[in-house]
């Protein structure tokens, strides 16, 4: 058993105990034959900055960071861009004006360089904390490429010896990454989207090779956040009880860790499993992560992006 067997065994046991959340089995069968897996990519976390070295470092800069989305809506974004699009292509205009990232850039990081290269207003509201989020988790990863990697983020990398799993597990080693909660009728419950999405981000970015060959990549699961769950709801595969439907609607938070938010992102990750294994059936055979990126991409639809998903502040995604 590995982590990732971990988080599947977890997520599965929350969705059979859910009470907030079901899965509708005879929907994922019909889904499957309706969503469309050419849905064109759009992720600017995906693709090379340069060297390997430089992309590598790009990579897990950005996914250190790649969180937020319950401050999103209070978040200045650019122009026709969503918050991550926003934080994705600012921190590759950054590298373009700058220079490859190093350890000793982030670890001299400061909130007025988020706010200045976020584009961002430091007015003690909630794009001010996140801008305080983002220098933390640039000071915990220079720490830790500095120890794990001397310095050097494809060293870092390799120390994981082409294992996904692996490189979830150090990753965990920070803060922001322990991406683990617990649910009243089940217990310790794994997800970790942002490590997880480290691994995917660095196959797609390098095709598999060099530091982007994971042996195990296809043991991926889902990466649990709040626009998949929202894609699979509007679609009928995920189902909410009405006081939850509610409060997602009114943009209330919903708390990080609280049943409500634990079963959304496990139910999610749970479903996106049935879904890829309704499409085996069908003759279309991909790791739930490919997946994932497709739904993830299917979101930014018009007739996703007008109805409210749920948003909670947390630095898990």
């Amino acid at each position: 058993m590995t982590i990732l067997d971990d988080i599947r065994a977890s997520c599965a046991a929350v969705a059979d105990a859910a009470t907030h959340v079901t899965i509708d089995r005879d929907r994922i069968g019909e889904f499957a034959g309706e969503v469309d897996l050419d849905t064109p990519k759009n992720d600017p976390g995906q693709v090379r900055v340069g060297s390997e070295e430089n992309t590598t470092a790009f990579v897990l800069a950005l996914d250190a960071i790649n969180f937020g989305s319950g401050y999103f809506p209070h978040l200045r974004k650019r122009p026709g861009m969503s918050g991550y699009h926003t934080v994705a292509s600012s921190l590759r205009d950054h590298v373009a004006d700058t220079g490859a990232l190093t350890t000793a850039r982030l670890a001299e990081w400061t909130v007025d360089d988020a706010a200045a290269t976020f584009g961002q207003v430091l007015d003690g509201g909630p794009a001010h904390e996140l801008m305080s989020l983002f220098t933390q988790a640039w000071h915990d990863l220079a720490a830790f490429v500095d120890r794990v990697g001397d310095g050097s983020f494809t060293a870092t990398v390799a120390a994981a010896d082409g294992s996904a799993a692996r490189l979830v597990e150090l990753l965990d080693e920070m803060p922001f990454f322990h991406d683990v909660h617990t649910h009243p009728a089940v217990g310790e419950v794994l997800l970790y989207k942002r490590a997880q999405i480290v691994v995917q981000d660095l196959h797609v970015a390098f095709e598999g090779n060099g530091p982007g060959r994971f042996e195990d990549r296809h043991e991926l699961t889902m990466f649990a956040d709040n626009l998949v769950p929202h894609v699979l709801r509007v679609e009928g595969v995920l189902g909410f009880d009405d006081d939850l439907l509610r409060r997602i609607e009114a943009v209330d938070d919903i708390t990080v860790g609280s049943p409500e938010e634990v079963e959304i992102r496990a139910c999610g990750l749970h479903a996106v499993e049935l879904l890829r294994d309704a499409l085996a059936e069908r003759g279309h055979r991909m790791p739930s992560g490919d997946l994932d990126n497709i739904l993830w991409n299917l979101g930014a639809q018009p007739r996703y992006k007008e109805r409210p998903r749920h948003r909670s502040r947390c630095v898990y995604y």
